[in-house]
């Protein structure tokens, strides 16, 4: 009787799913109030769905710096950032000074041009122009005005700064308070807060000349320079800007074969992550990855690109 016990138990233990466990990878997100959020939701149900091995969970998360220092402790296995965030994470810089991080990207899923909107009437036809203009650099506290604020540094570039919430400077536009501001576009369409101001008062875009394009990329590695075709509103002409793009990065730490089974799984979908982001419908998260990263591929994710014959550069190897 003992011996058909010990039989059954055994028996048991090999059936059983323990024997035979996915991996657990938890994904570090954002504010569940934010369409990010969402988003992440449907990268969990792609990696469970047809990444075989792996089961994911979503976590709500500071966003891009919490993630950051959650996959330094452990704490969260993959994670939103953005690319120029990560960038100084892993170069050692700014919030990251003396503390590098080693951290490589997966994907990017959208960008975010940084468009500089001035009242048509202020006169003001260059970036050069603003100065001395009453120009709001972008929402007081976020990345767009901290981002704003390094580029005009490093462009030599000027404006009487005026802080506010984008309801405050909008409001301030339309009554001719302040001349213009900086404004995160919706892809390559702008943002709904410029075109409210549209509604009622002609606007135009400032766009950086080739030598200034030229600089940041030379100058500021955790940016992309991009180009914006005509039509970002009706009456606009094609420009260029700064940018930054959203994606995903990993601690270096994580397995090759992990890494390329959720890249393989996000890259196959074609319709679950613009369910959930609508502005990724039509989406080229390949090529937006390769444009818009700033950080080594981890070698998982390079394998899945260098497999579909894509020309990754250079900054996007690990030396």
């Amino acid at each position: 009787m003992k011996h058909t016990f010990a039989a059954l138990m055994g028996a048991t233990l090999l059936a059983s799913p323990l024997a035979a466990q996915d991996k657990d990878l938890l994904i570090g997100s954002t504010s569940a109030s934010s369409s990010h959020y969402g988003y992440f939701v449907a990268v969990g149900q792609l990696i469970n769905e047809n990444a075989e091995g792996l089961k994911a969970s979503v976590v709500e998360t500071g966003a891009t710096m919490d993630n950051i220092r959650r996959m330094a402790r452990g704490q969260v296995d993959l994670g939103l950032v953005t690319t120029n965030a990560v960038q100084h994470a892993v170069a050692g810089t700014n919030a990251f000074d003396g503390n590098a991080q080693d951290l490589r990207l997966l994907w990017v899923y959208t960008n975010a041009p940084q468009n500089v909107i001035v009242r048509a009437d202020a006169g003001v036809d260059s970036l050069a122009g603003l100065a001395g203009e009453r120009f709001n650099p972008g929402i007081k506290g976020g990345s767009t005005e901290a981002t704003t604020e390094a580029v005009f540094n490093t462009l030599g570039l000027s404006a009487d700064y005026v802080r506010g919430s984008t309801t405050d400077i909008v409001g301030a536009i339309k009554d001719n308070r302040v001349a213009g501001y900086v404004k995160s576009g919706s892809g390559q369409k702008l943002d709904g807060s410029t075109m409210d101001i549209a509604v009622s008062t002609e606007i135009a875009v400032l766009g950086l000349s080739p030598e200034q394009a030229d600089t940041l990329r030379a100058k500021m590695p955790d940016i992309s320079v991009v180009d914006i075709p005509a039509g970002a509103a009706e009456g606009i002409p094609a420009y260029s800007t700064w940018a930054f793009g959203v994606g995903v990065a990993a601690p270096a730490s994580m397995d090759d074969d992990t890494a390329y089974k959720i890249v393989a799984a996000i890259m196959a979908d074609d319709s679950a992550q613009a369910n959930a982001m609508a502005s990724l419908k039509g989406a080229d998260l390949a090529q937006m990855t390769l444009d818009y990263g700033t950080v080594p591929l981890h070698p998982g994710a390079l394998r899945w690109f260098e497999e579909q014959g894509m020309d990754v550069p250079a900054k996007l190897k690990a030396q």
